[in-house]
């Protein structure tokens, strides 16, 4: 089923309690991706939702698993799974905004690269409620930190890139444990064969929801192409940064090396700069996201992987210092900008041969239009 446009909160037959959390982040439209998923999730049916990124997913499986859960029950009732710690934070952070005015209902995130023993504290406190990597929720498994034998509600986040991360074994391994489940749901951007293999395997009667990138729920977000020498691109960022006077960047690059790279360039240049990669120690990484998040910080570089679970709203403009190589990746960097409404930009520095090509078939297959600049002789932007 097709949902291009979403309803009022109050027509959900929702409890006071999560209307009040709802009303408390100042909504009161659903989301398209939540009036189709929220209805049956309540109704403990297994859903498999396709919707673009920025959608607002979170709330459209969050609602139901917090309404379902019995507060005076201190086993855990609800898995959500994510491919990357950074979007099991952001996940956290959510669905305990929606719990906020449930008392008792209590939600721990569970991710590789943080110390262990501090989580193990943590499910002493018995969560109902279980966000995880894969990887870590199997570590904690094999420990019997953790029980999953009674959980209700399972949900895979990001579910095409979780697979395409290498987390099937894993992602098929926990479903097995996770046998009494009365509701799946399937949350992606893209349904590729992976995703679909599991919802064959472990799908019943699944109630499908794609949300259309229609005028109504696409980013307005400008294209654009600028051809610069491979040492001039934090130039190009510098000099687009102080004419447009946009406050909130984001900037992607294809390597660690890349980003430590452009981010030293932009910082010698007086830019607010910091960047976050795989190797980055983890405490350090949410540090730089928390700053950014907060508006505290100007300029965000990073990786792909490292980027997923950075939600924010307000971002002015993304710049690709290095061109994806897949079609998908541009999609999820651009569509960091132009959410909630705003209109955004985003800039690819094209710098040799492989990356113009790259740029042409992007825009030819994902039907964008890249516009070409440069900088007149004057300073200012002009199309090509």
């Amino acid at each position: 089923m097709e949902f291009t446009q979403g309803v009022r909160f109050e027509t959900l037959a929702l409890s006071p309690e999560i209307m009040r959390a709802v009303r408390a982040r100042g909504i009161e439209v659903s989301t398209p991706v939540q009036a189709g998923c929220i209805p049956p999730m309540m109704n403990w049916r297994d859903v498999i939702a396709k919707a673009p990124t920025g959608t607002g997913k979170t709330f459209a499986y969050g609602i139901p698993i917090v309404e379902h859960v019995e507060s005076e029950n201190e086993t855990v009732q609800a898995v959500i799974l994510a491919p990357t710690r950074e979007l099991a934070i952001q996940i956290t952070e959510e669905i305990r905004a929606l719990a906020e005015f449930k008392p008792g209902v209590r939600c721990v995130c569970l991710y590789g690269g943080a110390p262990i023993g501090r989580q193990i504290d943590a499910l002493k406190k018995r969560p109902q409620i279980v966000v995880a990597t894969p990887g870590r929720l199997a570590d904690h498994m094999k420990r019997r930190t953790v029980r999953v034998d009674t959980v209700k509600t399972v949900v895979l986040d990001e579910a095409d890139r979780m697979l395409d991360m290498g987390f099937v074994h894993d992602v098929t391994r926990l479903l097995d444990r996770m046998d009494k489940r009365r509701n799946l749901g399937l949350f992606s951007a893209t349904i590729s064969r992976e995703v679909m293999d599991i919802a064959w395997v472990y799908q019943r009667d699944a109630e499908e929801i794609t949300v259309r990138e229609d005028e109504q729920n696409k980013p307005d977000i400008k294209q654009f192409r600028m051809d610069v020498s491979f040492d001039g691109k934090a130039d190009a960022i510098e000099k687009i940064l102080n004419e447009t006077g946009f406050d909130r960047c984001m900037v992607f690059c294809n390597t660690k090396g890349n980003t430590e790279r452009i981010t030293k360039f932009l910082q010698m240049r007086g830019i607010d700069a910091q960047c976050i990669h795989g190797d980055i120690p983890q405490k350090k990484r949410e540090q730089v996201m928390d700053r950014f998040r907060r508006g505290e910080l100007h300029v965000f570089v990073s990786t792909d992987v490292a980027a997923r679970g950075i939600d924010v709203d307000d971002v002015d403009i993304v710049f690709n210092c290095d061109i994806p190589d897949e079609n998908q990746d541009y999609i999820h960097r651009i569509g960091r900008t132009g959410r909630a409404k705003r209109q955004g930009v985003a800039v690819s520095l094209i710098a040799d041969f492989p990356s113009k090509i790259r740029i042409e078939d992007i825009a030819q297959k994902t039907r964008n239009e890249i516009v070409s600049v440069k900088f007149g002789d004057d300073g200012k932007l002009t199309v090509v």
